[in-house]
């Protein structure tokens, strides 16, 4: 399974791809992160964001987007551009039939670390351990995007932060509609 992870942002959104493989092991494919202008209006940032998403998407092929569930901050006006963010990489995978997922920040740690209360230097270790990195992904936003493709590689079946979508949303024949877009997309890199 491939796995586009998301780390929501508004300045900087980081986008980490990673494939799972047998034996709970993970291979990175791809890290990054998508920028846009502080000085531009918030709609010309969000497109920013938005095309980075898009070419992410039709580069690399996920079979899911797993993103990183907004929560309340003390500053309002970030949690809005994190939340516009997000639902920007949510809507880019909808339109593709990519499964979409939102994991926590304490079950993203949790699933990378062991505890749900580790701290960004732990979160940044265990990436560039599992992923058998030579060095931690910068900005820390590529890191926790990786971190958050890996989390959700390694969750649980029918745990909390599966795939985000009503049972039988996709007919038979989308579905495999869905997957032979992908497999063209893969095959066409």
């Amino acid at each position: 399974m491939r796995v586009l992870g998301v780390d929501p942002g508004l300045t900087r959104c980081g986008l980490g791809v990673v494939d799972g493989l047998s034996g709970r092991r993970a291979r990175l494919v791809a890290v990054g992160v998508a920028r846009s202008d502080p000085g531009l209006d918030v709609d010309q940032r969000l497109l920013a964001i938005a095309t980075s998403i898009d070419a992410w998407l039709e580069e690399h092929a996920p079979d899911a987007v797993a993103v990183e569930r907004v929560f309340a901050q003390h500053n309002v006006s970030t949690v809005m551009g994190t939340a516009q963010v997000a639902g920007i990489a949510m809507l880019a995978a909808a339109r593709r039939r990519i499964p979409v997922a939102l994991h926590t920040p304490s079950e993203v740690k949790a699933a990378v670390t062991g505890s749900g209360r580790a701290d960004k230097p732990q979160v940044q270790a265990m990436v560039t351990r599992l992923l058998a990195l030579t060095e931690v992904p910068k900005p820390a936003d590529a890191a926790d995007a990786l971190a958050i493709a890996i989390c959700h590689l390694w969750r649980p079946a029918g745990a909390l932060g599966t795939p985000q979508r009503a049972p039988g949303s996709l007919t038979p024949a989308q579905l495999a509609w869905a997957q032979a877009e992908q497999s063209a997309r893969r095959g066409a890199r």
